[in-house]
């Protein structure tokens, strides 16, 4: 049995396993599913030579994240492509709100808002390595920069407020805003969904929201690699039933759901835990639809054919409207829309001539209807003529999405609803939301603090605790992990 044993090999999971292995213990990692990278996954989903993103499609973290900044994923051979758009929102009049990675010509291009966007994220896209230090921290310790907690929260209790339109006065800004916002799966208002619309939107304009050549499956293969080079080993399809089968191991980390850790410990939590992670709840769901086109997509709007990432729903208020729907439980008939068309930057992801167009909108949790047809409308509604390129098309329903990852109960990608409770306290109210009563078992997933994203950060906050308490080694992760000594 080595020292440490991994479950799941997602983001969190691989970045936990390889920091560990830095530090020189034995590393096993145990996958369910035939191929490992949890929610960073590449597959053929439609066609031969169609190559399509399962979960994660941009990746607005793979330049900022502490943890594969110090990983440093382009030395470890992920080619990370930046499109000269990072995202676009398009509106009905032809027009489209457009994130350049320059900030400045993106406020160019917003006309009278433009002033408004440069005093909301100029200041953030100065200091972003320390806006990303406060959005990605355990939530349990003052920030280092307490200036940059500063700006943000200001702008975080702005944009989360009556006030949130007083700043602008056209249409595109406050869409753009609430386009990034609701990738929180919550009405875009909520705090934590205008905590994410702050951090993806100041990423937008720092190195991009970029795509990894030949998709997502490079960043969990580079981890991999490295995992193996130290002489770890990842076993794949194989699904963990007890915690049991690891019982002499040191240390159990969990790269899982909350209900995952209820199913694998039994009756072995005490009352008070389990039932805290009971009450656990799941949020707005996805379905997922995946495309495979003759041609790239005919956008109206000029400039979103040079996005890689596109927020399909109109106006801030359509976008609030259809969340709300979403959050009552029911399916909206113009839905919010994530689309992303890596072709814009990769040749690799279909055949010659062909094109791929990953996407996926909101339902409620659950739900076992194909919305597809809702997603073509929309998506027609900015770009006619997108149905008469789709060669194919492959459809996860929010119920299917649990058997191809067991984090996503009911299909909710975000391992947990983003509340305003939930956030700070995944899963249960400890001061370590990592550790668990158990000794040696850890949590590292999407549903510990910061939340879901690729990032790999709650597994690096995690293996803070397992490094000091169960080993007592006290050298900073992010040191291991950037090639410094056990010290």
């Amino acid at each position: 049995m080595p020292d440490v044993v991994v479950v799941g090999s997602g983001p969190n999971g691989l970045a936990a396993a390889v920091i560990l292995a830095k530090a020189g213990l034995s590393v096993e990692v145990f996958e369910a599913q035939p191929t490992a990278g949890g929610g960073s996954r590449t597959a053929e989903l439609t066609l031969p030579g169609y190559r399509h993103d399962v979960c994660a499609g941009a990746h607005p973290m793979a330049l900022a994240s502490p943890v594969f900044r110090a990983f440093d994923l382009t030395a470890h051979g992920v080619e990370l492509l930046a499109p000269e758009v990072s995202y676009a929102h398009p509106l009905d009049d032809g027009r489209a709100g457009l994130a350049w990675r320059d900030l400045d010509r993106t406020v160019d291009g917003l006309g009278p808002d433009g002033p408004a966007w440069r005093s909301l994220f100029g200041p953030l896209v100065r200091h972003w390595t320390e806006v990303v230090d406060v959005a990605m921290g355990d939530l349990r310790h003052i920030p280092r920069a307490i200036p940059s907690a500063i700006r943000f929260g200001l702008r975080l209790l702005e944009q989360g407020s009556p006030l949130w339109n007083t700043r602008f006065r056209d249409d595109a800004a406050p869409a753009m805003l609430s386009g990034i916002a609701t990738h929180a799966i919550t009405p875009p208002r909520a705090l934590p969904a205008v905590g994410a619309g702050l951090l993806l939107g100041t990423l937008a304009h720092v190195g991009g929201w970029v795509l990894p050549r030949g998709g997502s499956q490079a960043i969990p293969d580079a981890l991999i690699g490295e995992l193996e080079r130290l002489g770890g080993k990842v076993h794949l399809g194989h699904r963990v039933d007890s915690l049991d089968e690891f019982g002499t191991a040191r240390a159990v980390v969990l790269d899982t759901a909350p209900a995952e850790l209820l199913r694998l410990a039994g009756d072995r939590l005490p009352q008070r835990y389990a039932k805290q992670l009971n009450r656990f709840r799941y949020g707005g769901a996805a379905c997922k639809v995946d495309f495979a086109l003759s041609g790239p997509v005919p956008w109206r709007a000029a400039g979103c054919e040079l996005a890689g990432t596109l927020h399909l729903v109109g106006t801030r208020a359509e976008a609030m409207a259809a969340e709300k729907t979403v959050a009552a439980g029911q399916h909206a008939e113009r839905p919010y829309v994530l689309a992303v068309q890596p072709g814009v930057v990769d040749p690799t992801r279909a055949p010659a001539g062909g094109h791929t167009l990953y996407s996926y909108t909101h339902v409620p949790n659950g739900s076992t209807r194909d919305v597809s047809e809702a997603v073509i409308a929309q998506i027609e509604r900015f770009a006619p003529g997108f149905r008469d390129l789709i060669v194919a098309k492959h459809v996860y329903t929010a119920a299917e999405l649990p058997a191809h990852n067991a984090n996503y109960i009911g299909g909710d990608i975000s391992a947990g609803a983003m509340s305003l409770r939930q956030v700070p306290f995944r899963p249960a109210a400890r001061w370590n939301p990592y550790g668990t009563p158990l000794p040696g078992v850890y949590l590292c997933s999407a549903a510990t603090p910061p939340g879901p994203g690729v990032h790999g950060m709650n597994g690096l906050h995690a293996t803070r605790h397992v490094l000091r308490e169960r080993f007592g080694i006290r050298t900073d992760p992010l040191d291991l992990l950037a090639g410094q000594r056990v010290r």
